[in-house]
């Protein structure tokens, strides 16, 4: 692995779920320089929101047209997928639910068109790690899904429904809420555990895709993430971890990762050449930041993001969460005039472990839940 960062390498790791490894990690950050200063001032900020509280049953409950959420108990079989070696594709993943879950076929995929989001990590105040997180997309339904492992971190993530039924034309009609609820178990695309790990993905706009043949775990993009919220306490965790899969890009569409922990560690994780490559980094969008030939590929709309994130950090040493949720809303898509939206917006403290989520660029009016009230429920 080539790395812009120090870390201790393990070979070998076993894929069972509550295991998490533990090593040292040092780094130093790394911030593109904008090539331009976009105009705009952080005293133009919105005025207080308001929050209401997430109560999750175990059933798909509508918080908001195109919003709901649900709580699952259990791992829903996913320990089951990493003991039989895991999925390599997208149609592995749906022939293993399918097995799973329904005695009939589910062809399940994502669709080929791309996404834009941005993510930004920062420190408050009080030296608290904050978590920001902008999913653009076309309009589609979307799920939170309160996660309660029996061996592993609880989490809250967000699932796009839409990735799981487009494909099925009329027979997502025969899908359950209780199926369609285990399905999305594996297809969170961001997320956060209550040992205070952020995941999200992003994707770049390149030819190249991800196709690793190590003879390691084969997992998909979105499985992988589901894998690190239920393992990873941390960023040198949740390296290790990758270092144990292969890792298939779903649809072929190339991805990179952004993983933040409540000690402040901020990385993008790069495939290049199906090479795992890890770059200290708070801001990240849709174009490659890691040092070499591919540094910058991507959208030109996601260098002006950078840039306009970046500006925040140059101009304020700390941000609280309203400032996160400031900072999202000045990279979501109404900014530029196009037909997509910001479907989503997360703001995660990791120290306290509070997840504010936002709908449809609505920033006046979000929903909040706390995974330590979670923790809770999971104890005995």
């Amino acid at each position: 692995m080539r790395k812009a960062i120090q870390k201790k390498h393990v070979k070998k790791a076993i894929l069972l779920l509550g295991l998490a490894m533990i090593t040292g990690c040092t780094k130093e950050t790394q911030r593109l320089s904008p090539s331009s200063s976009p105009d705009f001032s952080l005293a133009d900020e919105m005025s207080e929101e308001t929050l209401i509280p997430i109560n999750p049953t175990a059933a798909i409950t509508e918080l908001e047209p195109g919003l709901s959420v649900v709580q699952l108990a259990g791992d829903q079989g996913f320990a089951q997928l990493l003991e039989e070696g895991g999925a390599a594709s997208d149609q592995a993943v749906a022939q293993f639910l399918t097995q799973q879950l329904t005695s009939g076929s589910i062809g399940y995929q994502f669709p080929a068109s791309g996404f834009g989001c941005s993510t930004l990590t920062v420190n408050d105040s009080q030296g608290q790690t904050l978590f920001g997180r902008n999913f653009d997309w076309q309009s589609c339904r979307a799920l939170i899904v309160l996660s309660m492992p029996e061996s592993g971190y609880a989490s809250i993530s967000m699932v796009n429904l839409d990735f799981i039924t487009q494909s099925m034309g009329a027979l997502s009609a025969l899908l359950s809420d209780d199926l369609l609820a285990r399905a999305a178990y594996y297809a969170p695309l961001d997320g956060m555990n209550e040992a205070g790990l952020a995941v999200s993905v992003n994707m770049i706009e390149d030819q190249a895709t991800i196709e690793q043949a190590r003879g390691q775990t084969d997992l998909t993009t979105t499985t992988a993430i589901r894998f690190l919220l239920n393992q990873a306490q941390d960023v040198p965790t949740a390296l290790e971890l990758l270092e144990t899969l292969d890792l298939h890009a779903s649809m072929g569409m190339m991805i990179h990762f952004a993983i933040a922990d409540a000690q402040g560690n901020s990385v993008a994780v790069e495939y290049i050449d199906n090479e795992m490559v890890v770059t200290s980094t708070p801001i990240l969008t849709n174009f490659y930041v890691a040092s070499g030939p591919k540094q910058g590929i991507g959208s030109s709309q996601s260098h002006t993001r950078y840039e306009i994130l970046n500006q925040r950090l140059d101009q304020k040493e700390t941000l609280n969460m309203a400032d996160v949720r400031d900072a999202l809303e000045s990279v979501s898509k109404h900014n530029f005039n196009e037909f997509e939206s910001t479907e989503w917006s997360w703001v995660f403290n990791l120290a306290t472990l509070e997840a504010q989520v936002y709908h449809r660029e609505n920033y006046q009016s979000g929903y909040v839940y706390s995974l330590k009230t979670l923790h809770e429920r999971k104890q005995p």
